[in-house]
C-alpha cells in the first residue's frame, strides 16, 4: 500500500478509482464494510482502491480541550487499512484551515480533479465540509453533475447496536471486551515499549511483569485484571494484565503490568502488542505481597481457562 501524507504528493489522478473517506478510528466492522465495497467496485474494472483519512483526528483540532481518546494508533490504523485491501491511502493533515474548506471545493478540487473519483463509498450518516454541509444528498447531486457514483453503505449492527467508534469507546471504558471484539472483528489491542518498573513483580510478588506506560491520551480499558494475548516479535503468548494504579503499592500512576506465561526473556525497550481478551476482575488493594500473589495465582487459572478456548490472535 502506498501512503500519501499530503495532496501535493499525488502527481496525477488515480486510474478509475473507487474511494472511501473517513477517520476510520478503530477500523471496525462498519469501516471494513466500506473498504470491502471499494475493493469490489475497483476490482471489477482494474481500478485503484483508495481511502482518504485525516491526521490528527479532526476533533483534536476542532475541540482541543476535549478530544476523543482513540481506539487505534495511526500505525495500527494504517496496518488494518492495508489488510482490508486498500492500495492507496491518503493521510491528509487536518488543520483549521482545511476545516474551513467548503463541501463544493472539497468535491470539485480534491475528490474529482486531484483524485479522479469514479465511485465514492460512504457510510449512511456521512457528512463533511464546513458546517457538515456535504451530506449524502449533496454528494449525489455533485455526482450527477460531475459524473461519479455514490454508494451508501447501511449501518452494521451487533446485538441491535449500530457499530461505531463512539459505541466502541464506551464498551472499552466499561471493560466489556466481548462487545468490543464483536464490533471490531478482532481483539482490542494496546501497544507500547516495555519499560523498567519497580522490579517488584518477580522478586517481591513472584510473578515477573512487563511494564507498559499508558499515554493519558490513549483509550484505556476500565482498570482491572484481564486475560490477554501478548505478541512479541512474531510469536504469540498468553498472559494476564493489570491495568490501573497498583493500589497495593500506592503507585498512583496509570499503567499496565503484563505477566506473560512461560516467558523469561529480557525485553526492556522492546515493543509488545497486547490483545485484551476478557475482563477477570476489578483492580483492588491487598494487605501485602503475599495476598496479592495468591490472588494473581487465581487470576492466572481463570485466564488460562478463558484463553484455552482461543486458537489464534486476531
Amino acid at each position: 500500500m502506498k501512503i500519501y501524507s499530503a495532496l501535493e504528493e499525488i502527481e496525477r489522478p488515480f486510474y478509475r478509482p473507487a474511494l472511501t473517506i473517513g477517520n476510520f478510528d478503530g477500523v471496525h466492522l462498519g469501516h471494513q464494510a466500506l473498504f470491502k465495497k471499494v475493493v469490489e467496485l475497483a476490482g471489477k474494472r482494474g481500478g485503484d482502491k483508495v481511502a482518504l483519512t485525516f491526521h490528527p483526528h479532526p476533533m483534536k483540532v476542532l475541540r482541543p480541550d476535549n478530544p476523543p481518546k482513540l481506539i487505534s494508533t495511526l500505525e495500527q490504523k494504517v496496518e488494518l487499512i492495508m489488510e482490508a485491501g486498500i492500495e492507496h491511502l491518503l493521510c491528509i493533515p487536518f488543520t483549521r484551515e482545511f476545516a474551513s474548506t467548503s463541501a463544493t471545493e472539497f468535491v470539485e478540487k480534491i475528490l474529482y480533479c486531484t483524485i479522479g473519483l469514479e465511485d465514492l463509498v460512504v457510510g449512511y450518516d456521512y457528512a463533511f465540509g464546513r458546517g457538515r454541509e456535504g451530506d449524502i444528498d449533496f454528494l449525489k447531486t455533485m455526482g450527477h453533475k460531475l459524473g461519479f457514483h455514490v454508494h451508501v453503505i447501511p449501518p452494521v449492527k451487533i446485538e441491535g447496536i449500530i457499530v461505531s467508534s463512539t459505541a466502541i469507546r464506551e464498551f472499552v471504558k466499561k471493560g466489556d471486551m466481548r462487545m468490543v471484539r464483536k464490533m471490531l472483528g478482532r481483539f482490542y489491542q494496546i501497544r507500547g515499549l516495555v519499560k523498567r518498573g519497580k522490579r517488584r513483580g518477580g522478586p517481591v510478588v513472584g510473578f515477573p511483569t512487563a511494564n507498559l506506560s499508558i499515554n493519558p491520551e490513549d483509550l484505556c480499558p476500565k482498570p482491572g485484571v484481564y486475560a490477554v494475548q501478548v505478541i512479541h516479535g512474531e510469536r504469540l503468548y498468553n498472559g494476564v494484565v493489570n491495568i490501573g494504579f497498583n493500589p497495593t503499592f500506592h503507585d498512583g500512576k496509570l499503567g499496565a503490568e503484563v505477566h506473560i506465561f512461560n516467558f523469561n526473556r529480557e525485553i526492556y525497550g522492546h515493543e509488545i502488542k497486547v490483545n485484551v481478551v476478557a475482563r477477570i476482575r476489578d483492580e483492588k488493594r491487598f494487605p501485602g505481597p503475599d495476598e496479592l500473589a495468591e490472588q494473581i495465582r487465581k487470576d492466572i487459572e481463570k485466564a488460562k481457562k478463558i484463553l484455552g478456548s482461543i486458537k489464534t490472535g486476531t
